[in-house]
């Protein structure tokens, strides 16, 4: 039912042709705006705490137009809207609401049952906690949308992320995932590189900047209890199973790096202990004869890199992200919006190339270049979840 909806909301959306109108209609007495021809209608579900949550830093991007293929015209968010609203988090984001209402128009609600159904190709895109995603997907789809951005690592288990690939195709929804590092300019031009040197082995690097504390860690082990390898390094793990023919039935051998890497057991603020790696090295070797390296560090800083290394180890070749051209966008942001979460503003351009190209293809049904789909998605969860226990053991 929904997906015959959409088809036909969708071919009435693309026979409209004046480009510069803005259709305007009021739903619980306010004014709310809808896309513009040629944008897809894009419902932001779980926006998290201003200059904390990755859903609030794909809004900013919306609304300030850097995708314009996109029009941000409602966020869903449970718990700043509901339990969390007196919190002094909760207190930020209803000044930063009144500010977005006023501004922009969008409209904010508690769940996808306050909205109308679409009025234009919807594009939900989900940015909440990763346990809520099978849910929170099969809500959006029954609630009008025509594609779905799941952030990564899209479910907490492999079983879970197979079923919603079902339903999702089931319905005759595409679901593309976020993982903005398929599309960054260090890995392109590092892949490029490599392929010039005959024997090279490439290794990415990604480091985050939490303090190296038992209690920072401690905090980031809980609030990323899916483990680093679900969560930080997943992206580097899509990259391996998207261009290098990394497979749980593909791979040769696993290799730690024991200098390098740690393995802690801490408390989280809860009390409770979680056991996590809070750096990591290690090499995969494929049974097809692709050979690669992943480097993780939660206290390593806020650049990210790759290398390549020829026939006899040495390192030829770095590239960075940002390199020094996106450096000067990192430091505008930064003046922009001085409590951020630093991370935000490396990837910046990645981001808006994601949604861009998602929030395209989901108006013209133009392939989405470069964006992993949920069956990558599920084959990157494989992978971690083979890891995991096998990089354990190996630093026992």
């Amino acid at each position: 039912m929904f997906a015959s909806l959409n088809l036909q909301r969708s071919a009435a959306f693309l026979s409209r042709r004046v480009a510069t109108a803005q259709t305007v209609r009021t739903i619980s007495g306010s004014s709310i705006r809808l896309a513009k021809d040629g944008q897809a209608e894009v419902i932001l579900v779980g926006c998290g705490a201003p200059n904390r949550g990755m859903g609030w830093y794909h809004a900013v991007q919306m609304l300030e137009n850097k995708c314009p293929s996109a029009s941000l015209d409602y966020i869903v968010e449970p718990w700043f809207l509901g339990a969390g609203k007196d919190s002094p988090a909760g207190q930020d984001f209803a000044a930063w609401q009144a500010e977005t209402e006023a501004k922009y128009g969008t409209k904010f609600a508690t769940s996808l049952e306050e909205l109308p159904p679409p009025a234009a190709p919807r594009l939900a895109l989900i940015s909440g906690r990763t346990a809520d995603n099978p849910r929170l997907m099969n809500e959006t789809i029954a609630h009008g949308a025509k594609c779905v951005y799941l952030e990564k690592p899209g479910a907490p288990t492999v079983a879970e992320l197979e079923q919603m690939q079902k339903d999702a195709a089931a319905a005759g929804v595409e679901v593309l995932m976020g993982y903005n590092k398929n599309v960054c300019k260090y890995v392109r031009k590092t892949r490029e590189y490599a392929a010039g040197v005959a024997d090279s082995m490439v290794t990415f690097v990604s480091n985050n900047a939490y303090e190296n504390t038992p209690e920072s860690l401690g905090e980031c082990f809980e609030r990323n209890a899916e483990g680093m390898l679900k969560n930080m390094a997943i992206h580097e793990l899509a990259l391996l199973v998207s261009f290098y023919d990394v497979k749980v039935d593909n791979i040769d051998e696993v290799i730690a790096d024991k200098e390098f890497s740690s393995l802690q057991t801490l408390p989280g603020p809860s009390g409770k202990m979680y056991t996590d790696f809070d750096k990591i090295k290690f090499t995969i070797k494929t049974k097809t004869g692709n050979v690669v390296s992943v480097q993780a560090d939660r206290c390593g800083g806020t650049d990210s890199y790759a290398t390549v290394t020829d026939k006899d180890g040495k390192e030829v070749f770095r590239y960075y992200m940002p390199d020094e051209e996106d450096k000067k966008l990192v430091k505008e942001l930064q003046a922009k919006y001085p409590t951020a979460m630093p991370y935000f503003f490396t990837q910046d351009p990645d981001y808006i190339t994601v949604k861009e190209r998602v929030a395209k293809h989901t108006v013209t049904g133009e392939e989405a270049e470069g964006v992993a789909t949920i069956g990558i998605a599920v084959e990157t969860l494989k992978v971690a979840e083979y890891l995991t226990p096998v990089l354990a053991e190996q630093l026992k």
